[in-house]
Order: structure tokens, then sequence, then C-alpha cells
């Protein structure tokens, strides 16, 4: 029971280790493979914001070991209202995982209304189908 509780608590801290650098950007997101069960880390992921029917392109990085990118908005940069695309790179990760997809990449375009200071984009991903969500 007392290993129980330790797991519990480690899982717990490493959570809120991710929240709290998140907290200080508007932006972040997360990757698990749903076919594993298992944090996806190395994919590619974009961001871009919308001005008006062009897409620019703010910033970039990798998912980390836990499937994360806690700070993918440019720290230079203070988070406007408007339309924004994530696009996680997934057929460049499946592949180097030697795995077929169906989905070569997976864009997310999404809404910034200013009601909430973070944003967090969660990808459940397998080879054949996606979910996501807003998350918090």
């Amino acid at each position: 029971m007392t290993q129980l509780k330790s797991l519990v608590a480690g899982i717990a801290l490493c959570g809120a280790s991710a929240i709290a650098s998140a907290a200080g950007n508007p932006l972040s997101v997360h990757v698990l493979n749903l076919e594993s069960g298992l944090p996806s880390p190395g994919v590619k992921v974009l961001l871009e914001k919308q001005n008006g029917d062009q897409w620019t392109v703010l910033n970039s990085g990798t998912t980390n070991e836990q499937g994360r990118i806690t700070a993918l908005y440019p720290q230079d940069m203070t988070l406007q209202k408007g339309n924004y695309r994530v696009t996680f790179k997934t057929g460049d990760w499946f592949a180097q995982h030697k795995t077929a997809s169906f989905f070569p990449e997976v864009p997310v375009i999404f809404a910034v209304d200013g009601t909430v200071p973070h944003y967090h984009i969660p990808l459940l991903l397998s080879p054949f189908g996606f979910s996501t969500y807003r998350g918090n």
C-alpha cells in the first residue's frame, strides 16, 4: 500500500510540475499513443495564427519524453484573440517508429477568445484514428 501511495504521489507531482511549467505560457500540447497507452515523445508540432485567409507561422517544437510541449506559444509575444492552428506531424513520427499511418499530419484549428489564460490541446493518437479536445 505504501508503494501505491508513493506511485500516486509521484504521478501527481509530475502532473503538477507540467502545469507549473506551463503556467507562464498560454499554450501547451500533449500527445498520447492510444495503441500503446504511452506518451509520444519526438512528435514535431507547428503553431500558426490565421490572418485573413493566410496562416503565419509563430513557433514549432517537439514533444518531450512525456509527450508534451509545455510552452508552445512564443515567449516574447502576448496571446491575441483569433484563430490558431496546431499541426502535429504524425506521419513523420509513425515513420520513425516503422508504423504505417493513415494521417500524415493532424491539424487542429481552435479559437482563442480570451476567456481563459491557458489553452491545452491533447492529441490521442493511433495509426488510423485520433481524438482531440480542449484540455486545461
